[in-house]
């Protein structure tokens, strides 16, 4: 048997120097007619890191959903660490319990607290949960939807595990009233995706990731003409399928609450800042004053695993001191002359 070789986003690099995301290994569906995987409280275990997009917009579903009482959660420490010392190089996501004594960085710099808002669990990092469930791939992402009862993983894809949480739970949640994929927007959704996820939300990772000069110059270029787009849809609507909150516009989102706090500097996303778009600033203010998405929008968290993980592109792990957009977030929206929620 092949041995699985471990690596992170970071190592996901073409021959040209550019960022090429390898795809989720892990693609079961929960729903009633599967023949193992069906809807059943306390069966179901999402781990996420609030520093990952992907992860944190599982989170804010499953809140949005009322799911909170039917699948569990699990926190790790933002800070990526070795999780095999002396055997690979490997870093990746590890669970620490709060007020634990501070960690470094995986390369010893720095001292990074285990703050309250961490929900440990009884594995030590997120890899032993690939290893036991079989993984071949050896990326060992968040986030990860686990069956307590066959101990195995589901899905790692975030957004199959997002309309998962939204349809196929009905019965089980605490709001099945809210629909945040209706039929009628799915085609539109599926429209706006295609632009959206490569060059905004995997956009700043092409620009952040990569290893020469053009395909950040090409990946910047797309980011910007994108945004650009996002902008002027929604100078003109409330959100980016009319009047209705959907999963796209949490997938925007997560991008965007993350911008000026990180990519902006660390990621060489400089050319604007979302605070320099009024359509999308007043958007992301919006959805992050949702009691169920700012629950799961922890801008420590954000800041230090992106400053503290990655050695290639900051080498010291100091973490800035700014810019703090937490508070701005919180200043009124001024989008309710769009439309009703």
């Amino acid at each position: 048997m092949t041995a699985v070789k471990a690596h992170t986003a970071m190592d996901e690099l073409g021959d040209d120097g550019a960022f090429v995301r390898t795809a989720a290994g892990f693609r079961e569906w929960i729903s009633d007619s599967h023949p193992s995987f069906k809807p059943e409280k306390d069966r179901y275990h999402l781990y996420v890191s609030w520093g990952c997009p992907w992860a944190s917009r599982c989170a804010a579903v499953r809140s949005l959903k009322g799911l909170e009482d039917v699948i569990g959660l699990s926190v790790v420490h933002p800070t990526m660490q070795e999780t095999r010392p002396g055997k690979d190089e490997h870093r990746g996501w590890a669970f620490k319990n709060p007020g634990d004594a501070p960690v470094k960085s995986a390369w010893g710099m720095g001292e990074f607290p285990c703050d309250d808002s961490l929900i440990p669990d009884t594995m030590r990092f997120i890899r032993d949960l690939y290893e036991k469930a079989g993984d071949t791939l050896g990326k060992y992402s968040v986030p990860v939807l686990w069956d307590k009862k066959l101990k195995t993983i589901v899905n790692n894809e975030s957004s199959e595990i997002v309309q998962m949480f939204n349809s196929n739970f009905q019965s089980l949640c605490a709001k099945p009233e809210v629909d945040l994929n209706p039929e009628t927007l799915k085609e539109a959704q599926a429209a706006l995706d295609e632009w959206i996820y490569p060059n905004i939300n995997n956009g700043v990772y092409r620009c952040g990731f990569a290893r020469k000069q053009k395909p950040y110059d090409e990946a910047v270029k797309g980011l910007y003409e994108a945004l650009d787009k996002a902008e002027g849809i929604l100078s003109k609507q409330r959100y980016l399928c009319g009047d209705k909150l959907t999963l796209m516009d949490l997938k925007l989102f997560m991008t965007l609450v993350r911008f000026d706090e990180v990519y902006v500097v660390h990621f060489k996303c400089n050319v604007k800042r979302i605070a320099d778009y009024p359509n999308l600033l007043g958007f992301t203010r919006e959805i992050f004053q949702i009691p169920e998405v700012q629950k799961c929008c922890n801008l420590w968290h954000i800041r230090t695993h992106y400053y503290t993980s990655h050695e290639t592109i900051n080498p010291m792990a100091l973490v800035p001191a700014g810019p703090g957009v937490e508070e701005d977030l919180k200043k009124p929206h001024g989008r309710d002359h769009l439309g009703k929620v």
